[in-house]
């Protein structure tokens, strides 16, 4: 198994899925040019998603975005939001984010969606967009705590998840 084979999911307990919906964001294929960083030609902008079905007993969700293959060594979390309230099926693309949502700074320390910047010469890179069904109104966690702070708590309290992988490369808001 390659790097690029890596899924930073199949190691966690299993789970139900659930229908995950983006105009932004189609599984297997490169990302738009507004969801790349601004410093290479996007515009940091978070997806528009939207999900139905979750398992029964859902409270709440997550929303988080992650690049395993970054080269970093532990992946580039590029966003990552707690606490949505279970009544909300979709976020816009960019909009803002329900009241109760937290959101964590991502791995640029700011508490905001950063777009997809691969460097050039790291090959394609795979933005796993997830939604995790959360057994749970509140996770409680610190608004300054990490991504991986809230994975680990999920790991605790998800019911569910849906998972989107969209593709990124150098150059690619570009193209």
């Amino acid at each position: 198994m390659s790097d690029r084979d890596y899924d930073p999911y199949a190691r966690l307990d299993p789970v139900p899925s659930f229908p995950l919906a983006s105009d932004d964001v189609a599984d297997g294929q490169p990302l738009p040019a507004a969801l790349f960083g601004s410093d290479v030609g996007g515009q940091d902008r978070s997806p528009q998603l939207t999900w139905s079905d979750p398992p029964a007993g859902t409270k709440s969700f997550a929303v988080t975005v992650y690049d395993p293959d970054a080269p970093t060594g532990s992946g580039f979390w590029h966003w990552a939001v707690a606490d949505i309230p279970a009544s909300v099926t979709s976020l816009a693309g960019g909009g803002p984010l329900p009241d109760g949502a937290v959101v964590l700074p991502n791995e640029l320390r700011q508490p905001a969606f950063t777009g997809a910047t691969p460097p050039e010469g790291t090959g394609v890179h795979r933005y796993y967009v997830v939604v995790h069904a959360v057994d749970v109104d509140s996770l409680g966690i610190d608004p300054q705590a990490t991504p991986a702070v809230l994975g680990f708590n999920l790991h605790f309290h998800t019911l569910g998840r849906a998972i989107l992988v969209g593709t990124g490369e150098f150059g690619g808001a570009s193209a």
